[in-house]
């Protein structure tokens, strides 16, 4: 369940996302939040200079295994605004972190750019249930899903 304190974090993944949209790159922005609520790390997609794999979710899993106890990579919540990917969720299971929130799912996601006509990407759009069935999750975010449309419809010329 997603509460206020959620939210106030998940807003600014999607405030990271407009930023990278903004700098000529893909929609995405995450932030690693501690289990006392603290904002550690955050970073927005990074894909536009050619490396596929510079999504702010592998980049928290990056930063957390380097800084992180185990326990206290476990007790942490990421947020994003958009479900991890099938990459993500897997460096998110192996460096152990814990919860995500997510503003807009795959499944949204695939859905918006099968709408516009955008090819389908390299990799398969899984849920990270499917790739890492034992991350707990919450989303996606109903009263944030017109934003992140909104994001992705620009990021793809449909405005």
């Amino acid at each position: 369940m997603v509460d206020e304190s959620d939210l106030r974090h998940l807003e600014r993944a999607v405030d990271l996302a407009a930023e990278a949209l903004e700098r000529g790159d893909e929609p995405f922005g995450s932030v690693l939040v501690s289990a006392d609520g603290d904002p550690l790390f955050e970073d927005h997609n990074h894909v536009a200079g050619g490396d596929a794999t510079q999504h702010p979710e592998f980049a928290i899993a990056r930063w957390a295994a380097e800084h992180l106890t185990p326990k206290e990579r476990a007790a942490a919540t990421v947020y994003t605004s958009g479900e991890h990917c099938a990459m993500c969720s897997a460096a998110h299971a192996w460096v152990g972190l814990g919860r995500i929130v997510y503003a807009s799912s795959t499944e949204q996601l695939s859905g918006w750019l099968s709408e516009w006509g955008v090819p389908d990407g390299p990799v398969r759009p899984l849920s990270v249930s499917e790739v890492a069935p034992n991350i707990p999750v919450d989303g996606p975010v109903a009263s944030l899903s017109d934003r992140i449309r909104a994001l992705h419809a620009r990021s793809h010329g449909r405005t």
